[in-house]
């Protein structure tokens, strides 16, 4: 049996039950990052989604969360594949009706800031970076990295420049001198990191609690709408994970991620060894869905508007969690 083959059966039999309304009769768009190399890129490439839905798709990339909370709340988009939690916790404080879905992937190690070298910055001596000129794109994961590891380090960011940059954008203007720190993931973090260092490693993050994840995130309309067709999306995603974790497929599906995300075969290699895609029962677990994510939305929220970077925050995140449809999942499995 193909691979292929073998991540259509777990979804095949509940096909028949795709496109519930006129909207996903006429298909969804779907928002996804490039230069980020995920399993799903597989299935994507290969029109697995298409075929176990039923429907068409439209796979739409963006540079930013926080473009793809905008994009969902125009209803251009109606499911977005590893938004950010910053974003998303962004966007529902400022009462846009989203709901997390899964687990994308956890990548401590690929999201961060990075330090001009010849400012000899390090975290002896963070204090050095008041008064810096930084990129960061606000409103993203990589924004509150930042102000977390500012926060750790006792830096006064009212003293700095802040300007919002894509990571892209910030990876191109660091390279040309004109910024002192830049906060990006994925390719663009790699292109920063060759002109400067990163403050804290992922795993000196993740010891003081700055986790960093992404979510697959759509409309709390959408979803209550189409409950079996977004179940079948993360189905596929689901068994795309279990390929890729199984260590088995890697080279099958490898060489598809990288073109798909626009990568080179040894950068696509390199990125995707620093994430974590947990199973179904793991994200459903106490630690992420089941509990823990709503903690570290409330902790992340607390952050932004100790910050100023939003007005206020929910009384509780642990609403803007449905399980429903990935529960649906595991029941199937």
């Amino acid at each position: 049996m193909t691979l292929k083959a073998r991540i259509l059966g777990t979804v095949a039999g509940a096909a028949a039950l795709a496109a519930s309304t006129v909207q996903a009769q006429d298909g969804i768009t779907v928002a996804y990052f490039l230069e980020w190399p995920m399993p799903f890129q597989y299935a994507k490439a290969e029109g697995m989604y298409e075929e176990a839905m039923g429907i068409p798709i439209n796979w739409v990339s963006f540079d930013t969360g926080t473009a793809m909370s905008a994009a969902m709340a125009s209803g251009d988009v109606q499911m977005a594949v590893s938004q950010g939690v910053p974003p998303f916790v962004v966007a529902t404080s400022a009462g846009q009706d989203l709901k997390i879905l899964d687990v994308a992937v956890s990548y401590s190690d690929n999201d961060n800031c990075v330090v001009r070298t010849e400012l000899e910055i390090d975290k002896t001596n963070a204090g050095d970076l008041e008064g810096k000129r930084v990129g960061v794109p606000i409103g993203t994961a990589a924004h509150y990295g930042f102000l977390a590891q500012m926060n750790h380090f006792g830096v006064d960011i009212s003293t700095m420049e802040i300007v919002d940059m894509a990571p892209p954008d910030g990876a191109a203007a660091f390279a040309q001198g004109s910024l002192d720190m830049v906060c990006g993931w994925g390719g663009a973090l790699r292109r920063m990191k060759e002109h400067g260092n990163v403050l804290l490693t992922g795993a000196e993050k993740e010891e003081l609690g700055i986790l960093v994840f992404d979510v697959t995130s759509a409309p709390a309309d959408f979803v209550a709408e189409n409950p079996d067709l977004v179940s079948q999306f993360l189905a596929v995603t689901a068994q795309a994970n279990e390929m890729w974790n199984s260590g088995e497929h890697t080279d099958e599906m490898l060489p598809v991620i990288a073109q798909d995300a626009g990568m080179d075969l040894d950068a696509t290699e390199a990125t995707i060894e620093t994430f974590v895609f947990p199973g179904v029962s793991e994200q459903l677990s106490e630690k992420w869905l089941g509990g823990g994510a709503g903690s570290f939305m409330d902790g992340v929220a607390q952050v932004f508007l100790d910050a100023g970077s939003i007005d206020g925050k929910l009384d509780s995140y642990a609403e803007t969690v449905n399980i429903e449809p990935l529960q649906a999942v595991a029941d199937g499995m």
